[in-house]
């Protein structure tokens, strides 16, 4: 786990000192939509505890637990028919905030393969 998570966007969204609009939480897990939607469903699921990406956890305790809160969020929002989840780690993957976060996006067709 990386030491230094001041200036970590997310880690103040745990915190609540930067506002996100929050539609699940529990003890290790927030979940709150995203500044930049690409879906009409676009929603963030990150761990309460900093991870800089998936390659720093070692907990697959912690991952299960991961994977169950992007359900009871897909399941909370009507996402029955369908909805992709996305990790990206690392500059290559694509992460931007180097925080672990789950993408859940919905609400449209996704295409394969993306972009």
């Amino acid at each position: 786990m990386t030491s230094d998570t001041s200036d970590c966007i997310f880690c103040k969204v745990v915190k609540k000192e930067i506002a996100a609009k929050i539609i699940y939480e529990n003890d290790d897990f927030i979940a709150f939509d995203d500044i930049k939607p690409v879906s009409p469903f676009h929603a963030l699921v990150i761990p309460k505890k900093h991870y800089k990406n998936l390659l720093e956890v070692d907990d697959v305790n912690l991952l299960g637990k991961l994977m169950t809160s992007v359900q009871e969020v897909a399941k909370k929002n009507n996402l029955s028919d369908g909805f992709r989840t996305a990790i990206n780690t690392g500059d290559n993957g694509g992460q931007t905030v180097y925080h672990l976060h789950v993408h859940i996006l919905g609400g449209r067709f996704h295409k394969w393969p993306p972009g």
